[in-house]
Order: C-alpha cells, then sequence, then structure tokens
C-alpha cells in the first residue's frame, strides 16, 4: 500500500526544489522579486509605514564566483553562509531571510472584550495538521474567549508558532481572530502566501523548525528564530503554477487516503462485531467457579459506605438495586420503591452476570471549566482538556492548555465521556488531569476493570446519542450518565473479555496500519 503521508511529502519537497513543475526562463527572477520588496520597504519607511529598524536585518543572498553561497548585510559586510543552505535551487529561483519577505512575529493584538460575540475564534485545535484545513469553526460566544487574540484577515497566511512538528499552517477563509499562539503572517510584495504554505508545510522547513524550537512540554519556533529561516522564492509565475500543481495533486492523494479509510471503515465493523459479542457474553466462555457479579456488586456498596463514612463522596439518594423476578422480567429497587425496568434491559446476560447503573460501580465527575484568565499554555498548573481534542484510540494524549485553578479533577485509570457533541466518545486517562463541562470522568470502584468499561462505553455510544438533547449543539445530562444500566459480567470474566479484545485489536490494527 502506498504510504500517503511520505506521497505528500515528497510533493511538498518537489515543489520547494523546483522540480514540480518546469522553469520558464522568460519568468522575472525571483532576485527582481526581492530587489522591488526591499525597494518597496524602503518607500514604506520613508511614509513612516515602516521604522528604519524593521529594514535593518534585510540582506541579500547570492553566488559568489566560486559556486558558494554569500550573504550581504545592510552595512556591506559579506558573509559564506554556504553550510546553511539546504539544497540547491533552479535557476531564477533566490534565497532569501523570511524577514526580507515577512515581518513575522508581528501581529495585532486585539483584547477580547472588543470582539462582537459572533465574531469567529480560530483555535490551534481547530486546525488539521498535514493537511492545512480547518476543521472547525466557533464563534467568540461558543468559545467563551477571554484572552488577548491575534486579528486576521481573508487570504492571510496563519502559522501555528507552537508545536511546528504539529505543522499547521493555513490560509484563512474568511476574517477573524486566534489565539496568540498563531501568527497571521502579511507578505511584502506580491509573494503567493499558498506557495510561502507550501514551503512552511514541507519537510525540509519542518526539520529545521524542529531543532530551532524551544521548550520541552510546549516546543515553539521564537521570533528571532523564525525570522533568520532561509526560504527558497521562486520567480513569482513559477510559485502561482506551483501552487496550481500541488492543488492539482493532492486532491489525488485524498482519494488514495480514501481508499485506505474504507478498508479501516471495514475493521471498524469487525471491532465493532467485537464488541457487541464481548458485552452480550459470547466472545470468551463463561466460568462457573467464577465469583458471581452480584458478589462484586455487594463488595463495591460496602467500599462505597466505607467512602462515605470517610467523607470522599455523597451518598447517591437513587442508588439502586436490579434484579431478575420470578416472571423473567428486570426490576430496580430504590428504597421500598420497586420499578419494572424491562424497557430499558437491552439483551439477556449469562449465568452470573447482572444488571447495574453505572453509578452503583462507579464514581462519576461531571466536568466544569476554570475561568478562562486561569488557562495557559505554557504549562503552569494541572493539565487541562475540555472535550476530544487530545483523544486517541484508548488513552487521551497530552493537552496544550493547562489551569492554575482547577475546578473538577478526573483521576489516574478513570474513563473520560464526551457528554457534549461528539457525545459518546470515550478515552482512559493514565493521570490525574482537569476536566471542562465536555467530559464526565468515571472511576470505577473495587478494582473494576476500567477496559472493560472502556469497551462497554464504545459499544454504548449509538444509544447515548439517542438521548443526547439540545438545539445548538446535543449534549448528555450527568443523570443520563448515572443511569446508564451496565450488563456486568463476574470480575474474572471482564479480565478475560479485556485480554481477548486486546489480542484480535492488535491484529486488527496492524492490518489498518499496513494500508496507510
Amino acid at each position: 500500500m502506498i504510504d500517503t503521508k511520505v506521497l505528500r511529502e515528497k510533493i511538498l519537497d518537489l515543489a520547494i526544489r523546483g522540480k514540480l513543475v518546469p522553469q520558464d526562463p522568460n519568468d522575472e527572477p525571483a532576485s527582481v522579486l526581492l530587489k522591488k520588496i526591499r525597494e518597496q520597504k524602503k518607500q514604506m519607511v520613508k511614509e513612516d509605514k515602516l521604522k528604519a529598524k524593521d529594514i535593518k536585518n534585510d540582506t541579500v543572498i547570492f553566488k559568489g564566483d566560486d559556486n558558494l553561497h554569500y550573504e550581504q548585510f545592510a552595512d556591506g559586510t559579506v558573509k559564506c553562509i554556504e553550510d546553511e543552505i539546504p539544497f540547491e535551487v533552479s535557476d531564477g529561483w533566490a534565497w532569501c531571510r523570511f524577514v526580507t519577505i515577512c515581518p513575522y512575529g508581528e501581529a495585532e493584538k486585539v483584547e477580547t472584550n472588543t470582539i462582537s460575540d459572533d465574531e469567529w475564534i480560530l483555535d490551534l485545535e481547530d486546525i488539521e495538521k498535514n493537511t492545512g484545513k480547518i476543521l472547525y469553526y466557533a464563534t467568540k460566544k461558543e468559545r467563551n474567549a477571554v484572552s488577548t487574540k491575534h486579528r486576521f484577515f481573508q487570504g492571510q497566511l496563519l502559522y501555528s508558532k507552537l508545536r511546528p512538528y504539529l505543522n499547521k499552517v493555513v490560509i484563512a477563509p474568511k476574517d477573524g481572530y486566534c489565539t496568540s499562539e498563531i501568527l497571521p503572517l502579511k507578505l511584502y510584495g506580491n509573494i503567493s502566501p499558498q506557495y510561502i504554505q507550501i514551503f512552511l508545510m514541507s519537510p525540509t522547513f519542518l526539520a529545521h523548525v524542529n531543532m530551532l524550537s524551544y521548550g520541552v512540554k510546549m516546543p515553539r519556533l521564537g521570533t528571532d528564530d523564525g525570522k533568520q529561516v532561509l526560504i527558497a522564492l521562486p520567480p513569482l509565475n513559477e510559485q502561482h503554477s506551483i501552487v496550481e500543481r500541488y492543488m492539482e495533486a493532492i486532491p489525488f492523494v485524498e482519494k488514495l487516503e480514501s481508499t485506505c479509510n474504507d478498508f479501516s471503515t471495514q475493521i471498524d465493523l469487525v471491532k465493532s462485531k467485537i464488541l457487541d459479542l464481548a458485552i452480550h457474553g459470547k466472545l470468551v466462555p463463561q466460568n462457573p467457579e467464577d465469583e458471581p457479579a452480584s458478589v462484586l456488586l455487594e463488595r463495591i456498596r460496602a467500599e462505597k459506605e466505607e467512602l462515605i463514612k470517610a467523607g470522599k463522596i455523597k451518598r447517591d439518594k437513587k442508588e439502586s438495586v436490579i434484579l431478575k423476578g420470578d416472571d423473567n422480567s428486570y426490576y430496580e429497587k430504590v428504597g421500598n420503591e420497586v420499578t419494572c425496568i424491562d424497557g430499558e434491559v437491552l439483551f439477556e446476560i449469562p449465568q452470573g452476570w447482572c444488571y447495574t447503573r453505572l453509578s452503583s460501580i462507579s464514581e462519576i465527575i461531571m466536568g466544569s471549566s476554570p475561568n478562562g484568565t486561569s488557562i495557559n499554555r505554557n504549562g503552569n498548573g494541572m493539565e487541562f482538556h475540555q472535550g476530544k481534542i487530545c483523544f486517541t484510540d484508548k488513552i487521551i494524549g497530552h493537552s496544550i492548555s493547562f489551569t492554575d485553578k482547577s475546578v473538577k479533577l478526573a483521576k489516574e485509570n478513570s474513563l473520560l465521556l464526551c457528554v457534549r457533541a461528539p457525545v459518546g466518545e470515550v478515552n482512559i486517562t493514565d493521570r490525574c488531569v482537569c476536566i471542562g463541562r465536555g467530559l464526565a470522568a468515571i472511576s470505577p470502584l473495587s478494582k473494576m476493570q476500567t477496559e472493560f468499561l472502556f469497551y462497554w462505553l464504545q459499544s454504548f455510544k449509538k444509544v447515548l446519542l439517542q438521548k443526547a438533547t439540545g438545539s445548538t449543539f446535543v449534549a448528555i445530562t450527568a443523570d443520563t450518565v448515572k443511569n446508564i444500566c451496565i450488563p456486568l459480567p463476574p470480575l474474572e470474566e471482564q479480565n478475560r473479555i479485556c485480554k481477548a479484545i486486546d489480542k484480535i485489536f492488535v491484529v486488527l490494527d496492524i492490518i489498518e496500519q499496513s494500508l496507510n
């Protein structure tokens, strides 16, 4: 199978090396374009549109008679920079520093209290890595934004300086505002922003800026380093030709990706069937010597009583026991009240299993977002998650957001369930994190298998979606989460189920990876 990621990188690499389209000797050389830009900037200084300091770092890069690259500075000094040049460029092309064609690092800062509620606010999580696509649009009101933003305009190039290895570079489809971690780039002259986007997404540029990035948790490309990055600039006409050819090639790559995705869909269906067999008690054999699930439930109730006495949790006034009557119907007892719940029981369960509410076997915490002013991207405080942005196949990835005023915490080895769109997505956290109102934390009690609940909730996603309500965005309530009716196997069988699923999924994942 074709590795489409490698294919994308190859196309980008060919584009910035002058090998994607043929050169036209009649094109005005890039050196002339750069000269015009330098003259333009000098005129802008005269008109007080730029300051003298803004052009003092402009340089001219040229090739000497010895075939080596040299850089001439504003004071007339010349330095050999051959060791900085990553590759040879085609005739008519030229190397330049980013600062020559773009005031990298400069942006119009805007306080959020001056932004209308219906204005578009772009965040890092909204941008798809490696593709230059925007995945999600949200207004200021939806974001509950409070921090200072950068203003940008339609057609402007937007570059993420935070975690540059994620390769998030887009062209703004309309005016808006963005997080200060995104830099709106203003280009001098007639340089194509689409070509610069291609260059910034290229593997050559990524490799270079990853070496320059500073910070362990939150690596960034610094302003000074960004200004000094070398750009391979083609003639203007060739820039447009490269962009055109690139835009023609990418749909082909995406079609290949789609083909792989079709195979992936089939694999997802197989996984879904495996989960269905597991929760019906048909994936692994039952062992009559296993301690019944009813005994496990009694142990959990005793554990909860101890936690209540210790003041660690509150008593649930709706704590219930679900049992099967002599008439073969299922009943739920809450206090002295008994109700038939056959309508909630999805299927018959094997001997030794029993039905229970999710709240009866776990501690459930609904997320609550801290004040927006406490959220930062400097690594200060507790790691913060608002929704499924960092979700993976199982273990949640690391967020770029932190808060020093944690409100609701998810314990280590808890399940994180999306309670707002997209409802029903679930992950496991292997560390303590702060959760916003888009998530619920589910902490199993009495050595319950977290993985079993993880797989069960995955299979239960469609039911949760049916229970979701809301017009602007769908969501499920705390009561909906607490009242999820779970078919509970004996603890030993939970372990066998999880081991069987893991073994099968490993094979399926290997097959899926071979498609990419």
